[in-house]
C-alpha cells in the first residue's frame, strides 16, 4: 500500500508539473506581413502632416517615393516582403499648414481600424543608423495627449548601440522618467534584423529584444507620478521621424538641423536612410 500510495503520489506531481507547463492558447488580434503589392489601407492610415510636434524636421506624406513594400532580395531577409519607410531630402516643401520643410517621410497608424487592449504587440525591424535619425513603433489611446497613454515599445534616435523603452501619461511624459535604454550584445545593433515586443496586461508592461526581457514597468511604478493610463485600447504607430527634441536631448546637435547630423543628412540625400518592417503581430492569452 505505501508503495502503491508513493506511485500515486509521483504520478499527480507529474501531472500537475505538465499540466502547468502546458503552452497558454494564444489569439492573433492582428498580424501584418507586407506581402502584398502595395500597402493594406483597409488595415493602415497614412499620415497626412505638416505641423509636427517636438521640433522635428519632417512633413509626413502619402508618396510611393517615402513608403512602399519590397520582397525577395530587395526584402534584405524579410521572409515574404516588407514595409520600407525612406526619407526624402526636398528642401522647400510646403504643407497645407504653410509650414515649410526640407524632409518627407512617411507614419502609418490603425487607428480606427485595429485597437486593443491588453496583449502582446511585437515587430520585426531593422533600420539605418546614424544621428537623428528617429524610427519608432509605438501604440497610442484615443483622446488628449498624455492622458491617452503611450507605449513607446521602440525608439532609436541614431545611436546604434541601443534602442530605449518608454511610458508617457499624465504626471510621467516628455523627458519621462519611466524610460530605458536597451543596450545591444557586442557585434550587434540596430542595422539588423530584431524583434521589439511589449507584453501588456492590467498591471504591467514588460518590454523585450528578442524574446529578453529589458524593462518591466509596473501600475505602481506609475502610480508614483499620475494615474495609470493603460487601460483603454490602443492602437499601433509605425513611423521614421528625423532630428527634434528626443534625438536633440541625445546628440546636442543644433546644426544642420536641430538634432539633425551633417552625416544623416547626406545619408538621406543618397536615399541610404530607412527602416525596414517585416511583420507586426499582435496576441492575446485565452482565458
Amino acid at each position: 500500500m505505501k508503495i502503491y500510495t508513493l506511485f500515486l503520489t509521483s504520478c499527480l506531481a507529474i501531472a500537475n508539473a505538465s499540466a502547468q507547463t502546458k503552452p497558454a492558447k494564444i489569439d492573433t488580434l492582428f498580424f501584418e506581413d507586407f506581402n502584398g503589392k502595395t500597402l493594406d489601407r483597409s488595415r493602415w492610415n497614412i499620415e497626412i502632416t505638416g505641423n509636427t510636434a517636438n521640433n522635428e524636421q519632417q512633413a509626413y506624406v502619402d508618396a510611393a517615393s517615402t513608403l512602399y513594400l519590397v520582397h525577395n532580395k530587395k526584402a534584405e531577409g524579410a521572409k515574404k516582403g516588407a514595409l520600407v519607410i525612406k526619407p526624402l531630402y526636398q528642401p522647400g516643401y510646403t504643407s497645407k499648414e504653410q509650414k515649410h520643410y526640407d524632409f518627407l517621410s512617411a507614419r502609418i497608424n490603425t487607428r480606427a481600424k485595429f485597437e486593443f487592449t491588453y496583449g502582446t504587440a511585437s515587430v520585426r525591424m531593422k533600420m539605418s543608423s546614424g544621428a537623428g535619425l528617429w524610427p519608432a513603433f509605438w501604440a497610442l489611446g484615443e483622446g488628449k495627449w498624455p492622458d491617452c497613454g503611450e507605449i513607446d515599445v521602440m525608439e532609436t534616435v541614431g545611436d546604434s548601440s541601443w534602442v530605449s523603452h518608454a511610458l508617457h501619461g499624465p504626471g510621467y511624459f516628455g523627458n519621462t522618467p519611466l524610460a530605458y535604454r536597451a543596450f545591444f550584445d557586442k557585434g550587434t545593433d540596430v542595422s539588423q534584423w530584431h524583434v521589439y515586443a511589449v507584453d501588456w496586461t492590467p498591471n504591467s508592461l514588460v518590454f523585450k529584444v528578442d524574446d529578453k526581457v529589458t524593462y518591466t514597468v509596473t501600475k505602481e511604478m506609475a502610480e508614483k507620478y499620475g494615474r495609470w493610463a493603460f487601460d483603454n485600447p490602443k492602437f499601433i504607430i509605425v513611423n521614421f521621424a528625423l532630428g527634434g527634441g528626443y534625438p536633440n536631448g541625445v546628440n546636442k546637435i543644433t546644426f544642420p538641423y536641430f538634432g539633425l547630423s551633417q552625416h544623416s543628412v547626406d545619408l538621406i540625400k543618397a536615399r541610404k536612410a530607412k527602416t525596414l518592417v517585416d511583420w507586426v503581430l499582435v496576441t492575446k492569452s485565452k482565458p
